[in-house]
């Protein structure tokens, strides 16, 4: 909802106005809106959170983390779009849980807290990464290593080049941060897609 973020811009913050820059942040944006009208002309009790890219168990195959778990396990090309340099901060799926119950029984009415996971990374070190765990993990695939699938595709309208999340008003406010890093989710995640194959099959 905040926009797009250069290199060398501060993650963002509650203060930060919001920008969505595709129809789908928009139609975010305007949800947030929506609540915070019905709070300040009818006191509905309410709090809003914003958070960074999950990811964890249960997550649909067409989002980026799985379908390189997937598309990786089949050898099957690994698409990454444009030069794999746009970034996202990552967070585990669990730790957004516990954020948002935080907010819950912690936070104040008519405020917004961001939810971030204090991991910004490329999307190329992101499949890199989940590749590295492969070769580690599943080492009978039928390509390795699984690096040699990443293929770069055409780069996607309106793809912001950076998110980032400043999670310090949560911490400091709630006293909430996440139990995840990066590499202990991600590996989490990846081992439960290697044994939950009846799920995958459910919704592809």
């Amino acid at each position: 909802v905040y926009g797009s973020l250069a290199a060398s811009d501060p993650a963002f913050s509650e203060t930060k106005r919001y920008e969505p820059n595709s129809p789908y942040s928009a139609s975010k944006a305007a949800s947030d809106h929506l609540v915070r009208a019905y709070h300040h002309t009818y006191k509905l009790p309410v709090a809003t959170t914003n958070c960074s890219n999950n990811y964890g168990p249960y997550q649909f195959p067409e989002k980026l983390i799985p379908l390189m778990i997937l598309n990786a396990r089949k050898g099957k090309p690994l698409p990454v779009y444009g030069d794999g340099k746009n970034v996202r901060d990552w967070m585990y799926v669990g730790d957004h849980c516990d954020a948002i119950r935080t907010v819950l029984a912690k936070g104040r009415v008519g405020e917004t807290y961001n939810i971030g996971g204090r991991n910004e990374k490329p999307n190329i070190e992101v499949v890199e990464t989940i590749c590295a765990i492969l070769d580690d993990i599943s080492p009978h695939d039928p390509v390795m290593p699984h690096r040699q699938l990443i293929t770069y595709v055409k780069d996607r309208p309106g793809h912001d080049r950076r998110y980032a999340i400043d999670a310090s008003k949560i911490e400091r406010e709630l006293g909430w941060k996440p139990r995840e890093t990066f590499e202990t989710g991600l590996r989490k995640t990846i081992e439960w897609y290697l044994h939950n194959d009846a799920w995958i099959e459910g919704v592809t």
